[in-house]
């Protein structure tokens, strides 16, 4: 809430605009202050919700962050559709079930997603 908060008045002071005219600070007022209202209603809920423990599974979140960083590196050096079969089948070991089918069909959607963005936003991805 604090760093959404900071942002939030920074942006504020630049000029906002209006929603058929924005101006450079609309869209940071905007994701800001939704990410306030979502900390917000988190923290209300806490008052209502009975705690639970949370327990850190340190082998998990490194597999999470060795997904991410061979998909940066291998997107880097081969190409977007080998990062993303990595990162897909390499977080999946982090789960509590393992299935190959369902890692393929995680792989083909966000390649078909990558592929989506590439051809009809014109962005400048290196899929193969």
């Amino acid at each position: 809430m604090a760093i959404a908060l900071a942002f939030g008045l920074t942006a504020l002071r630049y000029p906002i605009g209006d929603l058929s005219r924005a101006g450079p600070g609309l869209f940071p007022v905007m994701v800001s202050s939704l990410l306030l209202l979502i900390g917000a209603s988190t923290v209300v809920r806490a008052f209502f919700v009975e705690p639970v423990r949370l327990d850190l599974h340190f082998k998990n979140i490194a597999l999470i962050l060795g997904s991410l960083c061979g998909f940066a590196l291998i997107s880097m050096y081969l190409d977007m559709v080998a990062g993303i079969v990595f990162m897909v089948f390499c977080s999946a070991f982090a789960g509590s079930s393992n299935s190959w089918v369902r890692n393929v069909k995680i792989s083909v959607g966000l390649i078909a997603m990558a592929f989506a963005l590439q051809k009809l936003l014109g962005l400048n991805l290196p899929l193969f």
